[in-house]
């Protein structure tokens, strides 16, 4: 995916409220995040837009993901992604390779839908959930920011259903100003996927030239 701190007086004085609106927020997020981990599968349709700090946009991508628990795959025009909970494979179509890592943290962040909706866990404070409607679907509207800055992203901002609690679109806004926007065009979570699907399979690539970054 191509993708401020807050002074310590106004935290202080804001901490009852802070709290409150945390709690709000990290409730919404809670079952959003909650569908994604029990399911047994899921199918999203996705389409991404980005632009960087100088206002110059980059095409729009559009693709589909494959997800179960901490395990899913990614199909775009340029690339296929898997990634089976610890091995991750992108085979780059134009190249014929498909390049092997063991991504951690961050990493995986910025291509797992759930690590990136689970970020909300770790070290982001959460403002209170504001009403919009989004792509014609009323949400709840939720911003992130680092509570430190160390993070590659200085806000996210996750739009959920109100009726359902899925993810209708996720915003990142990362340190160097890059501003990445994620819409959700179909969400179905009926699937029951094996395993075998978020792993890279040879066989049907046999002439792909292996790179392996572990």
């Amino acid at each position: 995916m191509r993708p401020g701190l807050f002074l310590f007086a106004a935290l202080f004085l804001s901490l009852p409220l802070l709290g409150q609106r945390n709690a709000e927020a990290i409730a919404i997020m809670d079952k959003a995040f909650a569908g994604f981990e029990r399911s047994q599968g899921i199918e999203l349709l996705f389409e991404t837009t980005s632009i960087d700090a100088d206002g110059n946009a980059y095409p729009t991508e559009t693709g589909k993901a494959y997800i179960k628990g901490d395990r899913f795959k990614l199909e775009m025009e340029a690339m296929h992604i898997w990634f089976d909970g610890e091995t991750q494979w992108v085979f780059m179509k134009d190249a014929n390779e498909v390049n092997i890592s063991e991504p951690v943290g961050q990493e995986i962040a910025a291509v797992s839908p759930l690590a990136l909706l689970g970020m909300y866990k770790n070290g982001y404070l959460l403002k209170a959930p504001v009403s919009k409607t989004v792509n014609n679907i009323p949400v709840y509207q939720i911003e992130m920011q680092p509570a430190t800055g160390n993070k590659d992203f200085k806000r996210v901002t996750a739009s959920i259903n109100k009726k359902n609690y899925t993810v209708v679109q996720v915003v990142l806004t990362a340190v160097n100003g890059m501003q990445t926007q994620i819409n959700i065009n179909r969400y179905n979570a009926n699937y029951q996927f094996d395993d075998a699907l978020f792993r890279f399979d040879k066989t049907a690539h046999p002439d792909a030239e292996i790179v392996d970054l572990r």
